[in-house]
């Protein structure tokens, strides 16, 4: 049969870091390719735990159909928890449970894009993000980003020249893929930007919680008194990634529309998984399985850090973080980005191109990204060899 396609999803590109992970079925290869938490860090015992007590004493409340708004103790729970640090939901505030954070991207995207409208992004961004706004008929303008977030210039030039922008869409911690974090300051001009033009804001913020360096900042969140914030937060990183629970918060008004966009896709996420984060947030000091896990995460970054100092030429860059999961690092340019990632592939070592996380895949790059959080310290020292070798091997003679 030929089939008919359609252009939405021939637009679409598969992601770059799902098919470098299709590589590690060789237990050879050392990955700084994927974006995965640290499995060491996973609360295995305590889910057990949990999950038999939910099936023996409340079997139903796990598989029964649920609301698709969400299971209101995890939504309360959720409340409590993003409230005692640094995000501040609104009592005015909607809370919808999604099945993961990309959900969040693609119902924003089905309750609010028409073909051809606008998206603005961090450029480099998520490129999971990307696609789901691409899928639902966006064009991505990507802004570039500075060592302390967005150039502000660059970003109200959009603004005010480039018709239908829908959405703003920003990662302002640890930032994937470069691991920068935007700065107090830029957070306050983006949001009077986002008012002044009346343009949405998708925050999100999926590694915000795993800070390792200096103090957390307000969320954008935290300072917007006008519904021009979407916030989402995801519990893939600080528990697990399989439970694939993450929540929406934002104007009721919103939130409406984007609940019928996720009936008529998944009518509700998990409602085991659901219960399962429920009872976890209720039953958990959450800032000290917070401290262990960052304190995982300080010791494999600066690890990774130290080891590329030793090891990389020294006309190679990279990024100061201050957490998350990600370093960004760009090469001088005698040096071919793509030549190099392809060299590091075989010698059995995997990083993620840079251009896979542009607006436009097509444009220059010379920088990659490594994750950090996934690997072993043992593979973090082997593979880091191996790259800092490459460095001073390929040159364009």
């Amino acid at each position: 049969m030929d089939n008919k396609f359609s252009y939405r999803i021939n637009n679409a590109k598969a992601s770059a870091i799902r098919e470098i992970l299709k590589l590690m079925n060789d237990p050879e290869m050392i990955s700084f390719g994927g974006g995965n938490p640290a499995s060491e860090s996973f609360p295995i015992a305590k889910l057990a735990d949990i999950s038999n007590k939910l099936m023996r004493e409340e079997p139903l409340r796990v598989l029964e159909y649920g609301i698709t708004e969400g299971d209101p103790k995890l939504k309360e729970e959720l409340r409590k928890f993003m409230n005692r640090n640094f995000v501040n939901v609104h009592e005015s505030d909607s809370m919808m449970i999604t099945s993961g954070s990309q959900q969040i991207m693609d119902l924003l995207g089905r309750a609010l894009i028409n073909d051809g409208d606008v998206v603005i992004s961090e450029n480099p961004s998520f490129l999971g993000a990307l696609n789901a706004f691409k899928v639902n008929g966006a064009t991505i303008k990507g802004i570039t980003m500075e060592d302390d977030g967005l150039n502000l210039a660059e970003l109200e030039e959009a603004l005010k020249t480039i018709k239908n922008v829908k959405l703003i869409y920003l990662i302002p911690n640890f930032q994937n893929p470069s691991g920068i974090t935007t700065s107090l300051e830029k957070r306050k001009a983006i949001l009077e930007l986002a008012i002044k033009y009346d343009v949405l804001i998708l925050e999100d913020n999926p590694y915000g919680e795993i800070r390792f360096a200096n103090e957390h900042l307000p969320s954008i969140k935290s300072m917007d008194t006008t519904d021009h914030v979407v916030y989402a937060a995801s519990l893939s990183k600080i528990v697990a990634p399989g439970m694939r629970i993450a929540a929406m918060v934002g104007s009721p008004e919103l939130l409406l529309k984007c609940v019928v966009a996720k009936q008529s896709s998944d009518v509700h996420t998990n409602a085991w998984a659901q219960a399962m984060m429920a009872e976890f947030l209720r039953e958990t000091d959450m800032d000290a399985h917070l401290k262990t896990i960052c304190e995982i995460y300080r010791e494999k970054a600066n690890l990774m850090l130290d080891k590329m100092a030793e090891t990389f030429a020294p006309d190679v860059k990279w990024t100061q973080i201050e957490g998350g999961m990600f370093i960004w690092v760009t090469l001088p340019k005698r040096l071919d980005m793509q030549d190099f990632v392809k060299a590091a592939l075989k010698h059995k070592v995997a990083v993620v191109p840079g251009n896979a996380f542009l607006d436009d895949d097509t444009k220059p790059c010379n920088s990659f990204r490594m994750n950090f959080s996934k690997p072993t310290k043992e593979q973090i020292i082997q593979g880091v060899a191996i790259l800092g070798a490459l460095t001073k091997e390929q040159n364009d003679d």
